[in-house]
């Protein structure tokens, strides 16, 4: 998708004595087209689309900054106070399913780029990400068996070993596939006493690993969601022994980490709109 350069539009425009003439909100229109490849190779990507609300085709906005958020379950809640609070600062778009554990973020970064970006998406999506907010954690610390989560007889998906491995290579990839984007990371927020297939408390230890990592990168911002999560989770866990939180949770922490991406962008966030009120958007798109 190519979009005409903002600059040399205005010049011509000026040349010809119209730009007076043309109401500023006017021009974000002109440098304006959707990307209907885009939106049915999103489409191709993931049925999630037409179920879930912060799932579905967002068309990016040439005059605004490009934000991506890759994550897991908690990711998916936060999304959408995430986009609330950055409207008309920023296009969010997250990845199309469950980032899963640390084991995947290279593959589905890969999937989703070659799906949606030129070259490879001929017609696709020309910019580059301004900023990339990312975790891995949550998924690496459970124990599974036979796809379900059972910390008795489950196996361990990603020992700490591995986990601090695949997190190095993660950011090697991130930086290297985009050398422009301003990274922050997300700690791994609380696992409680009683979830079913993590043990209490391991998230500390694969967080300390993951900010032993993060000290040689100090271009990379950390976004510390374990210590915002405490007394989030103590008030709006969804039910006992989830790691997942009620709506005002999620919108609590998707405040805080609009206000983490902001920062690194150098504008303002906007005030987010109640739980009810997103989900009552969620239950439009849903029906």
């Amino acid at each position: 998708m190519k979009n005409p350069n903002r600059r040399e539009f205005i010049k011509t425009i000026s040349a010809f004595g119209l730009a007076t003439f043309i109401p500023v909100n006017l021009f974000a229109e002109a440098f304006h087209q959707e990307c209907d490849v885009c939106k049915a190779a999103w489409n191709n990507l993931s049925k999630l689309n037409e179920t879930r609300y912060q799932f579905r085709y967002i068309e990016p906005n040439p005059g605004l900054p490009k934000v991506f958020i890759y994550g897991d379950s908690i990711s998916i809640g936060y999304t959408e106070y995430v986009r609330a609070s950055l409207k008309g600062k920023a296009d969010v778009i997250r990845l199309h399913v469950n980032g899963g554990s640390s084991h995947d973020l290279i593959s589905k970064m890969e999937t989703f780029r070659k799906s949606l970006f030129q070259p490879d998406l001929k017609g696709g999506w020309d910019f580059s990400w301004d900023v990339i907010h990312f975790n891995v954690g949550l998924h690496d610390l459970k124990y599974v068996l036979k796809g379900q989560l059972d910390k008795v007889n489950g196996k361990l998906v990603s020992s700490l070993e591995v986990y601090e491995k695949n997190l190095r290579d993660n950011i090697k990839y991130l930086k290297t596939t985009y050398p422009k984007a301003k990274l922050i990371f997300a700690t791994t927020t609380v696992v409680p006493d009683g979830e079913a297939g993590r043990f209490k408390d391991d998230e500390l230890k694969y967080n300390k690993v993951a900010l032993k990592v993060l000290k040689e990168y100090p271009e990379i911002t950390v976004n510390n969601l374990h210590d915002f999560s405490i007394p989030i989770i103590k008030k709006y866990q969804d039910k006992p022994g989830s790691v997942h939180y009620l709506a005002e949770g999620y919108r609590l922490i998707g405040i805080e980490v609009a206000k983490q991406i902001a920062s690194v962008l150098n504008v303002q966030p906007v005030d987010c709109p109640s739980a009810t009120e997103i989900k009552g958007k969620f239950k439009e798109y849903e029906k």
